[in-house]
């Protein structure tokens, strides 16, 4: 057996610890598009909250938890419990989302834009005391660079699985029950994540062990942040991911609005995201792949390119025309696979290359700016496109009827604004530099200098 096939097989985890880490991933996934889809035209269209009131709820509370980021970053990787540093804040974020979720997804009207604000501060507060955590804690759980697609490839898996289950769940109550609308979806989705929650991480901290030879971080938040904007690959990659997911936050802000007012279908938004979402799960393990025979960032710039070649599209559907969306979703869907997939695994390389420069273990650190990232473009992304259709005078008022211009102002919207933003992360991430033989020569390098490490604390021994 070779050397490489020696080193990936003695970092490869048991499925059954990828599975049960991989768990907590599905109340995740679960929250992260009805909180941006449902819940603005909820509050929106159904509760009476203005467009543009909503939008500016999204960006304040998403900025003002950014904040917050680096911090519980910094925090987490400063932690020394006997439980480890990971599991206690996930633990501990469990109460403040359940609440929050409670209130935001089953509010009593009437409600007002301050209501949503406040609730959903708490809410992204209890999200990054939770996620940031939890994804670094994936970089800790192996150091191979193809055992970490996996280990990520079962989280995304686990979490599209539930994402698939909250969509498919509100379908059968609208075919067998009658129940459908916004309001509807919210509720179940709600109910959803209220059990997911306790259930996923209790058994995520209970059955997947923490490392215990993680380098102690003893450096300055502020002098950490500064290295961390030397890391080029890092750099490139947030970039590109900033660019994809305002592309995804733009479109999931639309989707709806796009269903009920050009396609005319009240109820049909749950099972398009069901197609695409159950599309996704399956093109996972494809993706993951893919990567291993391309390269990780080359197999993500083909998934990015996907979306601007098929999205177009869009703009010859109509009234009537719900089920001829699903193809397109389907294909964007599968496409998708790769996002929750291939930039997570790549931005545990680049923390390599810090561990390298610093000598420290700061994941949560490189974490706290990613999840930073990812909130700016996902407050970035509704505001812009509910801005937009704000401006264009789009009525989202349910029974209002806009005109010709206004509707194809909404297919514009909708349809092209969000491969633009795809386009510009594959720019960034053409010919990045983090490859596989790159990676390899790194981690020989953290090897060589844990060994010398782990001699220097050995005891002497006098004969």
């Amino acid at each position: 057996m070779a050397e490489s096939d020696t080193q990936e097989n003695s970092q490869r985890l048991p499925n059954r610890t990828k599975f049960f880490y991989g768990l907590t991933d599905m109340p995740i996934q679960v929250a992260s598009l009805p909180v941006s889809a449902f819940i603005p035209n909820y509050y929106g269209a159904d509760l009476g909250v203005s467009l543009a009131a909503v939008g500016t709820v999204w960006l304040f509370a998403r900025l003002f938890d950014a904040v917050l980021d680096p911090l519980i970053g910094y925090a987490s990787d400063r932690t020394e419990t006997r439980w480890g540093r990971r599991r206690v804040w996930m633990v501990a974020a469990v109460p403040i989302l359940m609440l929050s979720v409670y209130m935001i997804f089953f509010p009593a009207p009437p409600v007002t834009a301050a209501y949503l604000l406040f609730w959903m501060v708490i809410f992204w507060l209890g999200w990054t005391m939770l996620f940031i955590p939890y994804y670094a804690w994936a970089a800790e759980l192996s150091a191979d660079y193809h055992e970490r697609s996996s280990i990520v490839g079962w989280r995304a898996g686990l979490g599209l699985a539930a994402s698939v289950l909250s969509k498919l769940i509100p379908v059968l109550a609208l075919i067998f029950f009658g129940l459908g609308g916004t309001p509807a979806v919210v509720a179940i989705i709600g109910i959803i994540m209220l059990v997911l929650l306790p259930v996923c991480v209790g058994l995520t901290v209970w059955q997947v062990p923490e490392r215990t030879d993680a380098q102690p971080v003893s450096m300055p938040i502020l002098k950490g942040m500064r290295i961390m904007m030397t890391n080029g690959p890092f750099k490139r990659l947030v970039i590109a991911f900033f660019f994809q997911f305002t592309g995804i936050a733009f479109a999931t802000a639309t989707i709806v609005f796009y269903i009920r007012g050009v396609l005319q279908e009240e109820e049909g938004s749950i099972i398009m995201l069901l197609v695409y979402f159950t599309a996704s799960l399956c093109g996972v393990p494809f993706w993951v792949w893919l990567s291993k025979q391309w390269g990780k960032h080359k197999a993500w710039i083909a998934s990015l390119m996907v979306y601007p070649a098929f999205s177009p599209l869009y703009l010859l559907l109509g009234p009537g025309d719900f089920y001829w969306m699903l193809p397109i979703a389907a294909i964007t869907g599968f496409a998708g696979g790769s996002f929750s997939t291939l930039p997570h695994s790549m931005k545990a390389d680049v923390i390599d290359l810090d561990t390298m420069r610093t000598g420290e273990d700061r994941a949560a650190l490189f974490f706290a700016a990613w999840s930073f990232t990812l909130k700016i473009a996902l407050s970035v992304g509704p505001w812009l496109s509910l801005s937009a259709l704000a401006l264009i005078g789009f009525d989202a008022t349910p029974g209002a009827v806009n005109t010709p211009a206004q509707l194809l102002g909404l297919k514009m919207v909708f349809a092209l604004s969000p491969p633009v933003f795809f386009i510009i992360a594959a720019l960034f991430t053409f010919n990045y530099p983090v490859t596989e033989e790159r990676h390899a020569r790194m981690r020989g390098a953290l090897e060589r200098r844990r060994a010398r490490r782990s001699e220097r604390l050995q005891p002497s021994v006098d004969i």
